[in-house]
């Protein structure tokens, strides 16, 4: 029996692919590693650069898998495919300042990503409207800020998105039409105000909900407001309960233990640091809270971004040439063991794929179990307050919102006056 499967090479024969060149390599599976497979077709963890060529491969490479076919009481076979999921994490850039492009490009991966089979597709940290790397709208602490800061501020803002709103419905209708759930960065707007934001989708076509970052990172603190915990959200799904953190924010322990207290089965990490010190961050959280962790990060290169005078970039002796990477990617999917099943990939935009199996949790909690039997809430507690932060609160009004935001003050003691 032969398994085939996709290499990456940037030094292998040049195909019609823009970034990469690949070959097909076969070899004999032994008896010992085909008893050792699962009884199901399933993906074998890999990054694969976007092009219909690859697609036609992999397309042939899953069908030809299936290696055990027909082996195997079928109700174990039933139950081992019921209780795995698979997962794409996209790696690939914003189209700067060009939000109907980007969809249409996150339209273009969603297919492929189905295409192989999966019923999960990640998205990098605000993929739509962009992570403004390198920029620094015009702020110098205590002094003034430049004009041209407020025209960048402008442009960015136009990029966002409101949600609900019409570009929210577009991605619901793409995850219905792919029948994938999807997990995806957005820059949202709502009045004057911007959030970096994670919507959630199911495959029906329905908009699940949303995350805001809560702590935006150091200078995205210009641009990003601060999420509050009426979004530290976990949605129970039939492919398991998922949930996001972005960025640094998944350094902050007690947001992580919000997120494991309720569940969390799939952890995305939507990211924007493609450093050393990241990976093994998603290592020991994914053996922290006994779960999957999808990271997903963009793969960046200065011509993704407008050219200078209309974008430039600081902290750069100059101004970077158009190659230039200003952000390599690294993205990855752990299992709850610690084991990475697909990447880290440095190489460029693609797909990392992954069969995630939920059994694994099981096997995993076994060792440790961070708010079961691992804990010990007679000495140490969190308590999560997860209802809107308003800033301004009507008493005469008659809202839900605002309603219920009085009802919770009077429940505290505060008066009406």
């Amino acid at each position: 029996m032969l398994h085939a499967f996709i290499h990456v090479d940037k030094a292998a024969e040049e195909t019609s692919l823009p970034m990469y060149s690949c070959h097909i390599k076969t070899a004999a599976l032994s008896p010992s590693a085909l008893a050792s497979r699962r009884p199901r077709a399933a993906a074998q963890p890999s990054f694969r650069p976007f092009g219909a060529q690859v697609m036609r491969v992999m397309e042939n490479w899953i069908t030809d898998m299936d290696v055990n076919a027909g082996e195997g009481p079928p109700a174990a076979t039933a139950a081992a495919a019921a209780n795995t999921v698979r997962a794409t994490v996209v790696q690939a850039s914003t189209i700067f300042y060009d939000t109907p492009a980007t969809l249409d490009k996150a339209e273009r991966l969603i297919a492929e990503a189905a295409e192989l089979g999966s019923q999960l597709v990640v998205f990098p940290e605000v993929f739509v409207g962009g992570f403004p790397r390198g920029s620094t709208f015009g702020v110098c602490i205590g002094g003034p800020g430049q004009a041209n800061g407020k025209d960048q501020f402008c442009k960015y803002y136009a990029s966002a998105i409101a949600v609900p709103g019409k570009e929210v419905s577009r991605l619901a209708a793409l995850a219905g039409k792919f029948k994938v759930y999807l997990v995806i960065g957005v820059v949202e707007r709502d009045g004057y105000t911007m959030y970096n934001t994670v919507l959630f989708f199911s495959p029906a076509g329905e908009f699940l909900g949303k995350h805001r970052k809560m702590v935006p990172t150091v200078l995205e603190r210009v641009i990003w407001a601060c999420g509050d915990g009426s979004t530290l959200s976990l949605y129970d799904t039939p492919i398991g309960k998922l949930g996001a953190l972005v960025c640094w924010e998944n350094k902050m322990p007690l947001a992580r233990t919000a997120l494991y207290g309720k569940g969390l089965q799939i952890y995305c990490a939507l990211t924007a640091d493609d450093s050393e010190l990241w990976q093994a961050s998603m290592g020991h959280i994914a053996h922290e809270g006994g779960c999957f962790v999808l990271s997903a990060n963009q793969f960046c290169r200065r011509n993704d971004y407008p050219p200078p005078p209309d974008y430039t970039f600081a902290g750069f002796d100059k101004e970077p040439s158009p190659e230039h990477v200003v952000c390599r990617g690294g993205s990855v999917i752990v299992s709850p063991t610690g084991t990475v099943l697909a990447g880290p990939s440095y190489d460029g935009e693609g797909l990392l794929t992954a069969d995630l199996d939920l059994g694994e949790i099981v096997r995993a909690k076994f060792d440790f179990d961070v708010v079961g039997h691992s804990s010990r809430p007679e000495v140490l507690t969190l308590v999560v307050k997860d209802q809107p932060q308003l800033p301004v609160c009507y008493a005469s009004a008659s809202d839900e919102k605002s309603a219920g935001f009085i009802r919770r003050l009077k429940d505290h003691g505060v008066p009406d006056s």
